[in-house]
């Protein structure tokens, strides 16, 4: 219940950000016009942090696959969605026990920067492309 009242706001407005309206006046006649965001920053914070991924200065960048950011800089259009909540759970399972007793470079690259447990399943969309994060080049 506690979580669920802290996160609302944030998913709210997170959906409200996506799409807006704005109506203007051209001519005597009102128009409108609508604003689709298909991903901000934000979004991409929020979508790290519910799923558990390291903060944006990881080597692993994209929400929905496993892309590490010399491969995103590299193809800005096409990959395809591998990440799934249950994955991320597994994967943090494997950072939280390290079974093979690896180091920690090793570790993170076998969790493909999943750090913290994921505590949200987000629904993937097109918000993670490549193209989208600007960080990635």
């Amino acid at each position: 219940e506690t979580l669920t009242a802290i996160l609302s706001p944030l998913i709210a407005e997170r959906e409200a950000m996506k799409s807006s309206e704005l109506m203007l006046e051209m001519g005597g006649i009102a128009r409108t016009f609508k604003f689709i965001f298909r991903g901000t920053g934000y979004d991409e914070k929020l979508v790290r942090e519910v799923e558990g991924l390291e903060a944006s200065g990881s080597v692993y960048i994209c929400t929905l696959c496993d892309a590490t950011r010399l491969e995103a800089s590299q193809n800005l259009v096409f990959h395809s969605i591998t990440r799934s909540h249950a994955e991320n759970l597994q994967r943090y399972e494997v950072w939280r026990s390290n079974p093979y007793h690896e180091s920690v470079e090793e570790l993170r690259d076998r969790v493909k920067g999943v750090s913290a447990k994921p505590f949200i399943e987000t629904v993937p969309s097109i918000d993670a492309l490549h193209c989208d994060i600007g960080n990635a080049a």
